[in-house]
């Protein structure tokens, strides 16, 4: 089997309503998401889409096609691990959500060939796992009260909060869904927003409150007052879901013993490779590795498959709104009345991609 063809489709996702998680993504509108394809001589495609509801495929789409389709033309897709790893010797010149989006795609095009969903190939631990929502910035603390309390009544397994990002007003936030929805699992995620002061602070008082983890106090790569902090709290802090970059980003947040939870997605950790050899790595530790959002539909598709081979994360994220994150499947993933969600058992991916509505919405084709 050789590849024939690398084709990315740029389509337009139209009506973002306006949405917010933080300083670090604000966003409406329109975007535009790319269904990529590796083609080969057998008639067995492989799929993947690339860009998010804030983050346009335009964006990484032509060094996709410029610079990783020369490394995988003419080659034998089954030799995945050494495709993956030619992939990331063009890293500096494409980015890594295109890494990624390749990455994806060659797993669901091996799991074609095969007749298997990924999960079978990697080796299935289980076949459901339990949802959190994942809060958008709201106005007051009154609303995520009333959000969480929906969630908790429609069986969720937990919610997480995304603050307002202002240390007082983030403590009120907490304490008012605390306090509405009683013994519960609540997490808080502050998006890297706090200095060393505010961060002990909040992660003091969530602590108090028995938050399930503390994610993202601290700038991103702040990994001095990352040690410093978990030295002050027990509660289990939340790192590593940035930079956008590879396996070895994780080195030194595990020698230096600066977060107790590693973190990541298909997206922007270029791919199922690097989340299963992260999960892995993380399990050698007795530590969890949590999964974030994968930006898009079939990204989250992506992700079930690795959360259903590891034994070591807690639960599946469901980024609110759904208008926001959901777009170019047929059928997206649902959350049961049991809180759960389920694997997809088809080939591959195992997802239905709205392939009229690609058509649709098409906007060109980059080859």
């Amino acid at each position: 089997m050789k590849i024939t063809d690398v084709t990315l489709t740029l389509f337009a996702w139209d009506d973002i309503p306006p949405t917010t998680y933080g300083a670090h993504s604000r966003f409406s509108g329109s975007s535009a998401l790319g269904l990529l394809r590796i083609i080969t001589d057998e008639g067995v495609e492989g799929h993947a889409f690339l860009g998010s509801a804030s983050n346009s495929a335009a964006t990484d789409g032509q060094g996709l096609i410029t610079h990783l389709k020369p490394m995988l033309m003419g080659r034998n897709p089954l030799h995945r691990e050494t495709l993956v790893q030619d992939l990331w010797k063009k890293q500096r010149a494409c980015g890594v959500r295109a890494i990624g989006a390749a990455d994806v795609a060659l797993w669901d095009l091996l799991g074609k060939s095969m007749g298997q969903p990924i999960h079978r190939l990697l080796g299935t631990y289980r076949e459901s796992v339990p949802a959190y929502a994942s809060s958008a910035v709201m106005s007051s603390p009154t609303e995520y009260a009333e959000e969480a309390v929906r969630f908790k009544e429609n069986g969720w397994a937990a919610y997480k909060i995304h603050p307002p990002t202002q240390w007082k007003q983030d403590i009120k936030v907490c304490e008012a869904v605390r306090n509405a929805v009683g013994d519960y699992t609540i997490m808080l995620d502050s998006t890297w927003s706090y200095d060393y002061p505010a961060a002990v602070r909040v992660g003091r008082a969530v602590e108090e409150m028995d938050y399930y983890w503390y994610e993202d106090p601290l700038a991103d790569q702040d990994i001095y007052n990352y040690v410093k902090l978990k030295q002050q709290l027990s509660i289990p802090i939340l790192a590593t879901e940035y930079p956008i970059t590879g396996l070895d980003s994780y080195q030194p947040w595990l020698m230096l013993q600066a977060t107790d939870y590693l973190r990541g997605d298909v997206a922007v950790k270029g791919g199922i490779t690097t989340l299963v050899k992260t999960a892995h790595l993380a399990e050698a530790f007795r530590m969890n590795y949590e999964v974030h959002h994968g930006g898009n539909s079939l990204n989250n598709i992506a992700n079930l498959h690795v959360i259903a081979s590891m034994k070591n994360t807690s639960f599946f994220e469901v980024l609110l709104p759904d208008a926001a994150q959901k777009y170019g499947l047929e059928q997206d993933i649902v959350v049961g009345r049991d809180g759960m969600v389920h694997v997809p058992n088809g080939p591959g991916l195992g997802a239905a991609i709205d392939f009229k509505l690609i058509e649709r919405k098409k906007v060109t084709v980059l080859s």
